[in-house]
């Protein structure tokens, strides 16, 4: 998907410093405090970084990034320490974290039968424009319903549990993502909504609320007095 932007040659810093008339990118004063004492996957710090940068040389409105520029970007794959299709798989995973983490926002669109993914820095101006995408009012293609993440390891393995914090609770924080990511992972889906859906009808709209459903659920059962264990486990704990 064409989008015009305005990439500068950036001399690259040498031992002797950086150079004169070098120029800057701007950084969200939140994410640097996130970056430097929250994330722990170096992928995901170079890959948030990059595309900060690139997200700065793009002209017009809205500002975003495809998945495909992303893809052809040999320089960033190299500084992923990947190539080929390892490289295309560390990117993902990396580019899946920080958007679980609430940096940037993903838009998967339909053009011409084409289909492309859009990354956009998650700031109001931003939410405004793809809430205008899936509106129909800006002509970038017809929006298609977000992939799940095939692997389990990533933050943003299944989406579903964020949106329903996100549309009933509110704001996502990390450390909220890392515990809704491991409620996921212990509890059937069908548990979670039905959770989400008790807490709010009682006006207690907290995760430690919910997360005490689901655990009370798991040790007392769901609604038959049976053990609510995941089925999965328990079908494991039979073997």
């Amino acid at each position: 998907m064409p989008h015009r932007d305005s990439r500068r040659r950036t001399a690259a810093m040498t031992p002797a410093g950086f150079p004169a008339g070098v120029l800057f990118t701007p950084v969200p004063d939140p994410l640097i405090k996130t970056l430097l004492l929250e994330v722990d996957d170096p992928a995901e710090i170079k890959a948030t970084l990059y595309l900060l940068w690139l997200l700065h040389q793009k002209k017009g409105y809205p500002q975003f990034v495809t998945l495909r520029e992303l893809l052809a970007d040999a320089a960033l794959l190299r500084g992923l320490g990947r190539v080929g299709a390892q490289g295309d798989e560390a990117l993902r995973h990396a580019l899946s974290r920080a958007v679980a983490r609430g940096t940037f926002l993903r838009l998967a669109v339909d053009r011409d039968g084409d289909r492309h993914e859009l990354f956009f820095l998650n700031t109001e101006s931003s939410r405004r424009a793809v809430a205008q995408i899936e509106r129909g009012r800006l002509g970038l293609g017809r929006p298609l319903p977000a992939r799940r993440a095939a692997a389990a390891p990533a933050p943003a393995a299944t989406p579903d549990i964020f949106k329903l914090y996100q549309e009933n609770i509110g704001m996502l924080t990390p450390l909220i993502a890392d515990e809704l990511q491991e409620a996921e992972r212990r509890y059937p889906p069908s548990w979670v909504e039905d959770a989400f859906f008790e807490a709010v009808s009682l006006n207690k709209r907290n995760w430690r609320y919910i997360s005490r459903i689901l655990e009370r659920w798991s040790t007392e059962g769901k609604s038959d007095g049976k053990p609510g264990r995941h089925p999965e486990k328990a079908s494991s704990d039979r073997k």
